[in-house]
């Protein structure tokens, strides 16, 4: 897999964290360093954790899929994508009821914004990419993602929020079909 698919993969992946923490500081939340710190850093490692656990699960039956390979990538991506375009466009809570920096709602929003890299994780090891790289890159780039959503966030408001969940959904299944389409048409 290139640089190019993993950053991608990464950005689309980070959409959802980062409506999140946009969302955070436009309802007030997310303010002192402390607080962004704590998002930013959170939402990152469970972004890095979840394809890790994901492969480690893919790579016990990758023998047996090898065939439909591009089929399972392919339906992951657009599965993951698919459900973060509905539910961006589905969005239409103005604001978050609790601090999202704090105990186990931070916990449990981090766990929820990387399900989707379980999924990754698996389709990683039906195409046989070596996960330490591509799940670093996805926590790197989702801390920093994160981040700036925050500094938007305080900025603009809520306005961007459920459209960024839309565009990383739209990422997602693109890059489904990017590697479906040459495995339809070119045998590969």
């Amino acid at each position: 897999m290139h640089l190019f698919d993993i950053v991608i993969i990464s950005i689309g992946l980070a959409m959802d964290a980062s409506a999140v923490s946009m969302a955070a500081a436009a309802c007030g939340y997310a303010q002192d360093r402390r607080a962004v710190f704590r998002l930013a850093f959170h939402f990152g490692l469970f972004q890095f954790m979840m394809p890790v656990i994901g492969w480690v699960l893919g790579t016990g039956f990758v023998s047996y899929v090898r065939a439909v390979d591009h089929w399972i990538a392919f339906g992951l991506l657009a599965f993951v994508g698919g459900r973060m375009v509905r539910e961006g466009i589905a969005d239409t809570e103005e604001c978050l009821h609790r601090d999202p920096s704090k105990g186990m709602t931070m916990v449990m929003l981090s766990f929820a914004t990387s399900i989707d890299a379980l999924a990754i994780g698996l389709g990683l090891a039906v195409m046989d990419v070596n996960i330490w790289y591509p799940s670093a890159l996805i926590g790197i780039i989702t801390c920093a993602m994160s981040v700036a959503a925050i500094v938007i966030g305080k900025r603009v408001g809520a306005a961007f929020g459920s459209r960024m969940e839309i565009v990383g959904g739209i990422i997602l299944i693109g890059l489904g079909l990017k590697i479906l389409l040459p495995a339809l048409f070119l045998g590969a």
